[in-house]
């Protein structure tokens, strides 16, 4: 029998990358630390940084090593405008990419939003004991992302991560 998590604890750093919002008006970032705390899971930490590739890699890479943390949920700048460099960072920082999640996240958003779903580049993927979700910076794909894929099933991710 496949093994369940459903106690195992979350803890989450959160990542809004803009280069216009503050902690103020990131409805993004707030929708998601509310239903993060609606389940119960642990907000560690929550920075802004700007759309810059170094900044984004420095939290991801710091985070991933904190004991304390086993989740990171970053936001905004999936796009494809040249300043949005989210994905291209986070990518090649995974240890293994799990590729339903953008898959499926383009199949709930289709329902949505409709073709213009295909030009969300969100994925989910681990570095050592750590899940890792990429998020577009709208409040609405957010809510989406939260409710139907992250919320149900990131107590399994994590303890598939840590399991021996």
């Amino acid at each position: 029998m496949h093994p369940t998590y459903h106690q195992q604890p979350i803890q989450v750093a959160l990542l809004t990358v803009s280069d216009t919002r503050t902690k103020a008006n990131d409805h993004a970032g707030q929708r998601i630390q509310t239903l993060l705390q609606e389940a119960t899971f642990e907000v560690v930490d929550y920075q802004l940084t700007k759309d810059e590739p170094r900044d984004i890699a420095r939290y991801v890479k710091q985070w991933s090593s904190d004991p304390s943390i086993n989740t990171i949920i970053v936001t905004g700048g999936t796009g494809f405008t040249p300043r949005d460099q989210t994905y291209d960072t986070i990518l090649p920082l995974f240890e293994k990419e799990m590729m339903g999640f953008g898959e499926l996240f383009r199949t709930l958003s289709y329902d949505e939003i409709g073709p213009r779903a295909m030009f969300s580049r969100a994925t989910a993927g681990s570095i050592q004991q750590t899940a890792i979700y990429v998020l577009p910076g709208s409040t609405n794909a957010v809510s989406l992302a939260m409710t139907k894929l992250i919320v149900p099933t990131v107590q399994h991710f994590v303890g598939e991560l840590n399991r021996l």
